[in-house]
């Protein structure tokens, strides 16, 4: 009895192979559980400059200050809550009160809403300038920085021409350029108008991104990527645009920022010296002209303007370091 007892037991027992085999497979498959937790993930370029980004926290907090500030001026017909050319909205040199947040001016309108309906123009003409900019910019360097040789020589001089110019005294003409000139009249739009202001900073806005570019290229332009790509029959523009191009992408983006942050001040500037943007449309620039002899009686008139735009300028300028930041390849820690 106990013999077919032994004899059943071991018939229902697997062999010692297949247990041994069992085991292996097991073994396996915890091995390669362990290998794929403890492998490093591979992330895109993108992902990491994003994750260096939101490491920066004066960036991250900037870039949703320019994003209400944006939203505010692109929709200034909802937030603002009068018309910014509509008097008598309330009393003469009223302060900061419930029914007027930033207070009123010399003709009873309501400081708030220019504020904000001025914002829009501040920031469409920074960032138009910015693009536009930025564009001729890269442009001249690309094509300075990749052929060399005398075009580079003639190209940086024209550079050099541009940046010892007098910036302000050379703007101050350009924009009464349209009054006298009659090309100039159908290039610009009248003396004032944002397309002239657009046009005149553009022109002296793209040194210091053709500066950039170009140092990237000449750095990149003989490199293996790019002896490869000549090799395999493609042509100048085709490497420019194609292979030396997108590897400027963190440059160039840095330099955007801090070219928005500089053409709102410049317009400002020139606004409160009255060769801006003509009113009576509202720019934060011609809203600080208008509050100048006022200072005594009415502070807020400067201040409100003055705050947004500095406020603006910071925030430009703290994502342009996030985004120097993130961009930058040696940058290691992903936190």
């Amino acid at each position: 009895m106990t013999e077919v007892r032994s004899d059943a037991e071991a018939a229902l027992q697997p062999p010692a192979d297949d247990v041994l085999e069992v085991g292996e497979v097991r073994e396996h498959e915890i091995v390669e559980a362990e290998a794929e937790q403890v492998a490093p993930v591979s992330l895109s370029p993108r992902t990491l400059a994003w994750r260096r980004f939101r490491r920066h926290k004066l960036a991250m907090v900037s870039a949703v200050i320019l994003i209400l500030l944006s939203l505010m001026a692109l929709f200034a017909g909802i937030v603002a809550r009068y018309p910014y050319d509509k008097t008598g909205v309330g009393p003469v040199f009223q302060g900061p009160s419930g029914a007027h947040w930033f207070g009123t001016d010399a003709i009873g309108r309501d400081l708030y809403s220019r504020v904000v309906y001025g914002g829009r123009i501040s920031l469409a003409v920074g960032f138009a300038v910015a693009i536009v900019a930025t564009v001729i910019g890269t442009i001249i360097g690309a094509t300075s920085g990749y052929f060399g040789g005398k075009l580079d020589n003639a190209m940086m001089r024209v550079t050099d021409l541009f940046i010892a110019l007098p910036l302000l005294v050379v703007l101050i003409l350009m924009r009464n350029l349209p009054n006298r000139q009659p090309w100039a009249q159908t290039v610009m739009g009248d003396a004032g108008s944002i397309r002239a202001t657009v046009i005149v900073l553009s022109l002296f806005f793209w040194m210091t991104t053709a500066r950039i570019v170009r140092g990237v290229v000449m750095s990149l332009k003989h490199k293996e990527f790019v002896e490869a790509a000549r090799a395999l029959g493609a042509d100048d523009r085709r490497i420019i645009a194609k292979h030396l191009l997108p590897n400027c992408v963190g440059a160039i983006v840095v330099v955007v920022t801090l070219n928005v942050a500089a053409a709102i001040l410049l317009e400002s500037a020139l606004s409160f010296l009255g060769f801006g943007v003509s009113p009576p449309v509202p720019t934060w620039g011609n809203l600080l002209s208008d509050s100048k002899g006022y200072f005594a009686i009415a502070p807020w008139l400067i201040w409100f303007p003055g705050l947004v735009v500095v406020a603006t300028v910071l925030a430009v300028n703290f994502v342009g370091d996030g985004l120097r930041d993130a961009l930058d390849p040696r940058q290691q820690k992903i936190g």
